[in-house]
């Protein structure tokens, strides 16, 4: 995949709403213990981002979240009036458990690979977020990680490619895209909708920058369908 150098006009630049970082902790009503980092707060000052994150975030679970692919979860702040109105209930920035709350990187827009400079650092679309039961479980309310699924409005991870500090002011930008890439709508669609689409499989897998979960859940899909 050819990535085109800063072929981005600075009126479609994305913003950080707010960063947001958080440690393990049970999650309260559920009938069995659900630890979950989940629940986040807004920084109000610079943090230093690694290849695996930020500092003062943490997972409660490794196996299914963070790790190089899942450095950076980031979502939309235009997604949040739809839920508010389907849970009756007005959100705060990291209501979904993200680490970036942002204005202008909707699902329709962003491409697998495509690089942003944020702060110091540098940072690559590596995969649409998996929903799991963890967002119904911190609002009770069940029905939040199918629809998630079903919109396509997900959100998406970042990977690291240079480590540096980054703000809540940090400029945030993307300097880097390919139009023949996939949107992480599209990847949803084929994800979760199309599950017998074999050329829109082999089309995403052909993506050098799809994370390795996405890519290993996809051949093992796309190698059951072949085989029967």
């Amino acid at each position: 995949m050819k990535l085109i150098p800063n072929p981005i006009p600075e009126e479609v630049n994305a913003a950080v709403l707010a960063i947001n970082v958080g440690q393990p902790q049970l999650l309260p009503g559920q009938k069995q213990e659900v630890w979950s980092s989940i629940v986040k707060q807004p920084v109000a000052v610079p943090v230093f981002l690694s290849f695996t994150g930020l500092t003062g975030d943490a997972q409660a679970d490794l196996v299914n979240h963070g790790g190089p692919d899942k450095a950076l979860c980031v979502y939309d702040y235009s997604r949040y009036e739809a839920i508010e109105q389907q849970m009756s209930r007005k959100l705060q920035w990291g209501a979904f458990g993200e680490n970036l709350t942002v204005a202008g990187c909707t699902e329709e827009t962003v491409r697998i690979g495509d690089v942003f400079e944020f702060g110091d650092a540098q940072v690559q679309v590596s995969q649409p977020r998996q929903p799991c039961f963890k967002l119904s479980a911190r609002y009770n309310y069940k029905e939040l990680p199918l629809y998630f699924q079903e919109s396509g409005h997900t959100g998406f991870y970042f990977r690291v490619l240079k480590e540096g500090k980054v703000g809540p002011a940090s400029r945030f930008r993307k300097i880097r895209t390919d139009d023949s890439s996939m949107t992480i709508l599209e990847a949803n669609r084929i994800m979760y909708q199309e599950k017998q689409n074999v050329e829109g499989m082999r089309a995403l897998l052909a993506l050098p920058a799809l994370a390795d979960s996405w890519r290993q859940t996809l051949l093992k899909r796309l190698n059951k369908l072949e085989s029967n």
